[in-house]
């Protein structure tokens, strides 16, 4: 899981032979190309077709046990999701989180941050190769134009995932064959700025939005890019250009403008809507008309493991991703006001008339799940630490309920557990960027109102309060995507471009005690869940792992701080 590529073999890769990387079977039905050679796939139009779906299935980690079934593009961390690095959830029993969580984050102790800079750069090699190889492959230009363009997209998500891990990154594009084969040369680990990153990914996504359909129908084709995705791919990049960590804390008028407009441009395509039901939105097989660009799974995958890894201990889950009463408390009641623990009624009733969305998301103490109530209290909750199985008991006294499918069995991780899509992009996300870049470009003007409150619709919460200053507004904004996107790998980035992680991620981790009185009566006591939190400027960017720094000859800068 933790696989470290060489830089050298990387840009050895770019100038040379290809390693081919196999692939996971899922709904792309695909033959494998971990088993052919590259003379075989260069000359046979489905094995080249099957190589560049691949790309899509990412870099095979290693995990613990060594036998490389993990995914590296979605889902790429065995049990811990990216929210466990944040103000969302710890990772109840560790796998290298709390390494972040507790600032101890360095080049040589990664955590499970340390996986980026190397499948990123296998990908861009591999995707390079396709590119390089593609024209002299028998098959029709118009099938060949929609590979090349697929091949732009997946290079531009790479290179999407380095800008926002990294920040300043190696820009390889198709100069490297012109470079030479002297790894002494500067050139070969020179960084480029952010904003030539976000450049040159953008203009990747510019030649996927030409070159893609609208849909790519089939069942087999299911997972492939399409325009949509490009284009809202390209929103969320400009986004982040013109958020303060990309524009090292200035406010650019234009950038905002433009990233509205990109998220506009996906909205007047017409093809995608809010799903009507929030909590089977990740549920549903297949696609639906919120999924814009997503991993999809079948029966035949072995690593995903959503429901034992994070189910309560008392029904014999792992008790995994357990939700933060940080994030709890930032449920709304369902009338629109904020929770409050001064509040007596509240304080006593504290999971009673919040936003649907909690419900949706959290299990709670009284949660109805799998048949009866979840026991989180003591003495005696059977999913507590007083419960039959106490040994990965919660600790902050809540588990993760979004994206668990209770239809499937919670202790059969090699079957049909964790067979649920993934979405990489979907449409309440998009609504949120046009929303979020429009307020900074020109204030809350009603098309502004019109995307946050859509959501807010669909969750059954009410409208925003009318006359918003532009700063209220952004509360707002920033508000409501802590809350629709739990979960979904943003808040990490998120809490980073808006600079505000020194304040998020230095507050305690925080969970709930809940005690059984003689009477019946529940007492709740908020309590630290994980000690030590910690967060320190540098961390607004992840270190390049040592090993990477050490195969340049330390030609490659380190980020700031990490040296």
């Amino acid at each position: 899981m933790k696989k470290i590529f060489n830089i050298k073999l990387i840009y050895a890769a770019f100038l040379g032979s290809i390693l081919l990387t196999g692939c996971e079977k899922d709904f792309l039905e695909i033959t494998p190309t971990d088993r052919v050679s590259d003379a075989a796939i260069l000359t046979d139009s489905t094995l080249f077709e099957a190589f560049v779906i691949n790309r899509y299935l990412g870099i095979r980690l290693t995990n613990k046990e060594g036998d490389g079934s993990l995914p590296g593009f979605g889902r790429g961390f065995e049990y811990a999701l990216w929210s466990s690095l944040t103000d969302e959830s710890i990772y109840n029993n560790d796998d290298n989180t709390w390494v972040i969580q507790q600032g101890q984050l360095s080049p040589e102790n990664t955590g499970i941050a340390g996986t980026f800079w190397g499948r990123s750069y296998r990908s861009i090699r591999e995707v390079n190769y396709a590119l390089t190889n593609i024209d002299d492959i028998q098959m029709s230009e118009s099938h060949k134009d929609l590979l090349k363009a697929e091949l732009h997209f997946i290079r531009a998500y790479r290179y999407h995932d380095l800008i926002r891990n990294y920040g300043r990154v190696v820009l390889v594009g198709d100069r490297v064959a012109e470079l030479g084969n002297d790894f002494s040369d500067p050139e070969l680990f020179e960084r480029s700025s952010i904003q030539e990153g976000i450049d040159y990914a953008v203009s990747e996504l510019n030649l996927a939005i030409e070159g893609l359909p609208l849909q790519n129908s089939g069942d087999w084709q299911e997972g492939r890019a399409t325009k949509g995705a490009a284009m809202g791919l390209k929103s969320r990049l400009l986004l982040y250009a013109a958020s303060p960590l990309y524009s090292e804390g200035s406010s650019d008028t234009q950038k905002w403008s433009q990233a509205a407009q990109a998220a506009k441009e996906v909205m007047d395509l017409g093809i995608y809507s809010l799903y009507p039901d929030y909590s089977e939105l990740f549920l549903t097989p297949g696609s639906n008309s919120e999924i814009i660009f997503a991993r999809y799974y079948n029966l035949n995958q072995l690593h995903t493991h959503l429901e034992i890894a994070n189910g309560p201990n008392g029904y014999g889950g792992w008790g995994g991703n357990v939700p933060l009463q940080n994030l709890v408390d930032d449920y709304e009641m369902v009338d629109g006001s904020e929770f409050n623990w001064s509040d007596p009624e509240e304080a006593a009733e504290p999971y009673e008339n919040r936003d649907p969305r909690f419900y949706e998301t959290i299990l709670y103490n009284g949660a109805e799940y799998r048949g009866r109530k979840v026991e989180t209290f003591v003495p005696g909750g059977l999913d507590s630490q007083d419960g039959p199985a106490n040994w990965n008991t919660s600790k902050s006294g809540y588990y993760l309920r979004k994206f668990i499918d209770e239809d499937l069995p919670i202790q059969n991780p090699w079957g049909a557990a964790g067979i649920q899509n993934w979405i990489y992009i979907r449409y309440a996300e998009i609504l949120l960027n046009y929303a979020e870049a429009q307020n900074e470009a020109t204030g809350p003007d009603e098309s502004v109102y019109a995307a946050v409150n859509k959501i807010r619709e669909r969750a059954g919460m009410p409208p925003l309060s009318e006359g918003l200053s532009q700063s209220e507004m952004r509360e707002r904004i920033r508000h409501e995507r802590r809350i629709e996107l739990a979960f979904e790998e943003h808040r990490f980035y998120d809490v980073r471009r808006w600079l505000i992680a020194d304040e998020t991620a230095n507050e305690p981790a925080q969970g709930i005690t809940i005690t059984k009185n003689d009477d019946g009566t529940l007492s709740y006591e908020v309590k630290t869940a994980l000690e030590g939190r910690s967060f320190e400027e540098k961390h607004y960017w992840l270190p390049i792992p040592r090993s990477e720094i050490l195969a340049s000859d330390n030609q490659l800068e380190q980020n700031p701080g990490y040296n």
